[in-house]
């Protein structure tokens, strides 16, 4: 359905959740396309850990596998059947990729397309709505087209029909009513719902866990609540997120030499005098005692574990997520951050390997163009920060 809906359309768009085979469906109309003789080769822009997904797909997909190229030089591949291209890197590659699109007919993707919603006043909305009228064929995909309102979709379909789409949707959402709005626009768009994909039942489970003596008195103390011991905090506490930080654990925010260190919590725990001051026992708090939020993350996940079950642990801290590999080693974890050298590597051990339980990692890195529905049906949050966007990818 949402193939001939999209070839019907010409340029389109996909919101259809995530996880319902956008990639797999765009790559069908590319085919289909190709068949026609209307198009010869495709363009995808998408986040660095989509590649894997497109890679993948463009493999398992075809008689004939598509020779897909990422471009991490200043060239796109001239033989390539799909180049791929990230978003930070497209607005230096616009002059290149101007050349590579007049060259032949292609397509060309936005994948989490929501990440050029600032249209012509950011940095990716003004490359992509350069190169879209190259394009013989323009599509987006993303599963949260509005993250913000519905007048996100104002530069999505810019990009998808230039002009007129800014217009019917400046039209559509004048009276702020987004399901009214989504009425209005549907016939440009198609959308696999999660009730179409007959999904169990999202269970949410909310743990809730006490914070131990040394925790409380310095999280209250970084609050700026009064303390008995020496020091002051309430700098430190200051801004949101460091306040995140020290619900998970406090030593968090004390300075270190790398923000790779893990926490070093010891077993048996060590006694704490009544002279030490609050920058002191900042530095030393996992001598003292374990963060709660780490020990129900050690639960949760032995106990999956235990039952065949692998399990997703999002934390937005690096610290934080060294800190949990170290934690969670009985189950060899496999852990993706920015900084990670081969990601594909990681997720693949995840996937395949039986001894490997735990993928741990952070939305910013892993939110977006990463499908584990085939292996994994569980995730802990350690904590959350404030983008609703990613939570809801």
């Amino acid at each position: 359905r949402d193939i001939a809906e999209l070839l019907s359309l010409g340029h389109g768009a996909n919101f259809s959740v995530p996880g319902a085979g956008k990639t797999r469906t765009a790559l069908a109309v590319f085919s289909a396309l190709r068949e026609r003789g209307e198009v010869r080769r495709l363009l995808v822009v998408c986040p660095k850990p989509a590649y894997e997904a497109w890679q993948f797909e463009g493999d398992a997909c075809f008689k004939e596998p598509l020779l897909t190229s990422v471009m991490d030089s200043g060239f796109p591949d001239p033989r390539a059947d799909v180049v791929l291209v990230n978003y930070e890197r497209l607005a230096g590659s616009v002059s290149h990729l101007s050349e590579w699109l007049r060259t032949a007919p292609a397509m060309f993707v936005l994948d989490e397309a929501h990440r050029m919603k600032l249209g012509a006043r950011g940095t990716y909305g003004s490359a992509c709505l350069s190169l879209g009228p190259l394009a013989r064929r323009r599509l987006i995909l993303t599963g949260t087209p509005a993250p913000n309102g519905a007048r996100d979709l104002e530069s999505l379909l810019s990009f998808v029909w230039p002009g007129r789409g800014k217009q019917l949707v400046v039209e559509a959402v004048s009276g702020g009513d987004l399901a009214y709005a989504s009425q209005a626009l549907r016939p440009l768009f198609t959308r696999t719902t999660k009730k179409e994909l007959g999904l169990p039942p999202f269970e949410p489970i909310v743990r809730y866990v006490d914070l131990p003596p040394l925790h409380r008195e310095l999280y209250d103390a970084l609050k700026g609540d009064p303390s008995a011991r020496r020091g002051d905090l309430a700098s430190l506490g200051k801004a949101a997120m460091r306040t995140l930080m020290a619900a998970v654990s406090p030593a968090l925010v004390a300075p270190s030499e790398t923000p790779y260190e893990a926490l070093a919590f010891q077993l048996p725990a060590l006694d704490v005098s009544d002279d030490d001051s609050l920058h002191v026992l900042l530095q030393r708090l996992p001598q003292h005692e374990l963060s709660p939020k780490y020990e129900e993350t050690v639960r949760i996940v032995a106990k999956n574990a235990r039952a065949g079950r692998k399990t997703l642990v999002w934390t937005g801290f690096i610290r934080s997520q060294k800190t949990l590999e170290e934690l969670l080693a009985p189950h060899a974890p496999a852990s993706v951050h920015g900084a990670t050298q081969d990601r594909e590597a990681e997720l693949s051990r995840f996937r395949e390997d039986p001894s490997c339980m735990v993928l741990i990692s952070n939305p910013a890195t892993l939110g977006e163009g990463i499908s584990l529905h085939q292996v994994c049906h569980d995730a802990v949050y350690v904590d959350r920060d404030f983008m609703a966007g990613r939570f809801l990818q």
